[in-house]
This record gives C-alpha cells, structure tokens and sequence, in this order.
C-alpha cells in the first residue's frame, strides 16, 4: 500500500529560538508566549546571537507592538546585527515614544554614526550624556563624535561621511567595512 510523503518542517535556524520557515516557506511562529520570546532574545543577544535575537524579538514586537521593553531590544539586537538603517528607526522611534529615554539616545547616536552622520550622533549623544552625566560610556562616545566632527570641519570636509569615504577608514569609524543594509 502507497502512503503520501509526509512533510516535515525543517527550521533554518537552531533549537536555541530562532523561528526558521517550513520547507515551504511559511514562517513558522516561535514556542511560547510572548514573554518567553522575549526572554530568549535577550539570551541570545547577550550570547552573541543578534541576528537570531532580531528574529526573535521581531515577533514579539508583533505580538505587543507597544511594549517599550521589547523596542529597545529589538533596537539592540538590529544595531548588533548591524543593520543600522533599521536600528536607527527603531531607536528613533524609542525615543519618540519616550523622550526622556537616555538609552534611546545613546543607541540612535551610536548607530548614526555608525552611518556616517556624525553631526546626528553629536546631537543624539549630547542629549544621552547631559539626560545621565555619570555614565562613562555615554561621554566617551560623545567626545569621540565630538572629535570627530572638529577634525572633519578642520579638514574642510563635511560632518557625514559618505558610503565610499567610510569603506577606506579602516577600523577607527565603529562599523567601518562592516556590510550593513544600506548596500
């Protein structure tokens, strides 16, 4: 007797959160509520994982798409994937919701300049150091966009750095050389 092939869905991604997709492409939703999702993105962002953390906490933010919490993670998991293009909207959006979010600032400076938009990441990085003044992290980062505009503008040249001229730095521009979404 002749049975019909039985299907099964083999995941792109491994046992550790990620979703994957069934052989026929249709994604396939995570185990668990939405707070497990959540819980499991940050585990693997913190070990290292972001782009599976992304597609994670993508979902969760689909599932609540007003949770602050879930943003900011979705935002950190992008940034570390390095899609910056996409980090900063979700950072900026953070921010919007949230003005006084000093993170928000923090992270949407970082990733500017990440980009290139230096003067966007002085503003940015101004507000996250003057909102939390004790933070180390939050000065270093302004004083180095800082330093870098004031070299730039000596240099005649202007604050943003384009896509070639950021291909050539080497690795002194956080993000330099890496490949990014905006290809």
């Amino acid at each position: 007797m002749l049975r019909p092939p039985v299907t099964r869905a083999v995941s792109t991604i491994d046992e550790t959160g990620g979703t994957g997709v069934t052989e026929q492409g249709v994604p396939r939703e995570p185990g668990g509520e939405v707070y497990d999702w959540f819980v499991r993105g940050l585990a693997l962002l913190e070990g290292g994982n972001a782009e599976a953390a992304a597609e994670l906490l993508a979902h969760a933010r689909s599932a609540e798409p007003s949770s602050a919490s879930i943003l900011e993670a979705l935002a950190r998991a992008t940034f570390d994937a390095g899609r910056y293009t996409l980090a900063a909207e979700l950072f900026a959006e953070l921010a919007d919701a949230s003005p006084d979010n000093d993170y928000a600032r923090f992270g949407l400076g970082l990733t500017r300049m990440r980009m290139g938009d230096v003067p966007g990441a002085v503003e940015q990085l101004a507000m996250a150091a003057t909102m939390r003044p004790g933070r180390q992290d939050y000065q270093r980062a302004l004083r180095e966009a800082r330093a870098t505009l004031a070299a730039r503008e000596d240099a005649g040249l202007p604050g943003v750095i384009g896509p070639d001229e950021r291909s050539g730095l080497g690795s002194w521009l956080p993000g330099a050389g890496e490949t990014t979404d905006e290809a």
